[in-house]
């Protein structure tokens, strides 16, 4: 049975579960489906209209869900999507930085980017970002990717008729290469886990213990240093006494400027 069979059975149910899956987060190749209904639509399998609607449906609930998860379970939420994401290590800085860089916009490409996808809904809620503002965001954004998908597989039909018959003649040589491709994604999952463990791991300090070293002799050596990413540029937002504000999202550059003779604390959002 071929892709084009499978879609035409299934593929209004394949392509909205995919995308849900994805925008919740699950590692689901949402792009590749989209792809393959949009060749399925070039083939008559599959009617256009109703493909879209399920798959910018889909995209809207499950981004929708993120935003509330992420509204009322903040950093709680977002650390954990970093840890399922394929580099944690610069998850949360690369999407917060895209909104810094972009603002709100970034909900409108977010798709396309990499790690970005997962995060920007859920950073959206904990921004506290009006939902409706952030529906109309997403909805164009949503729209996009999935116009930009399904037309990449509706002009490449033949092109991807040809490398599934190509798959299907060479079907033992692809188990193969399948199999060995997972088995190098599964090392390099792992590989990464003892990489970030470190990070899960944070030394922490007691308010009253940094109060207690700031009322001693020993204040001239700590130096608090305010590294809110959102938060910061709230209205009233106000600093520690005596703390310096450095730009996490800019972290190669700001380092270079900490005191190296000092102790030095930092607090977040």
């Amino acid at each position: 049975m071929n892709l084009i069979m499978l879609m035409a059975r299934h593929g209004y149910a394949w392509t909205f579960w995919f995308l849900l899956a994805e925008a919740m987060g699950l590692p689901f190749p949402a792009a590749v489906a989209l792809v393959a209904a949009g060749a399925a639509v070039a083939a008559h399998a599959l009617w256009g209209p109703y493909v879209l609607v399920a798959a910018i449906t889909a995209l809207i609930l499950g981004d929708s869900a993120q935003f509330w998860l992420g509204r009322f379970m903040g950093w709680a939420l977002l650390g954990f999507l970093c840890r399922v994401s394929i580099n944690p290590e610069t998850c949360i800085l690369r999407s917060a930085e895209s909104f810094y860089r972009r603002g709100k916009v970034t909900l409108v490409i977010a798709k396309f980017i990499p790690g970005v996808n997962t995060m920007a809904a859920p950073l959206a809620g904990s921004m506290k970002m009006r939902f409706w503002q952030f529906l109309r965001l997403e909805s164009s954004g949503a729209s996009l990717y999935v116009l930009a998908y399904l037309a990449i597989g509706y002009v490449s039909r033949d092109f991807l008729a040809a490398i599934l018959n190509g798959f299907h003649a060479a079907s033992r040589a692809m188990e193969i290469v399948v199999i060995a491709a997972l088995g190098v994604y599964a090392i390099y999952r792992i590989r990464q886990y003892h990489k970030n463990r470190i990070y899960s791991i944070v030394p922490r300090v007691q308010v009253e213990e940094l109060a207690r070293r700031l009322a001693s002799q020993d204040a001239d050596r700590v130096q608090i240093v305010d590294v809110r990413s959102h938060g910061y540029y709230d209205a009233g937002a106000a600093r520690i006494k005596n703390s310096i504000r450095i730009e996490p999202n800019n972290l190669e550059n700001e380092i270079k400027n900490l005191p190296k003779d000092k102790d030095i604390y930092l607090y977040c959002t």
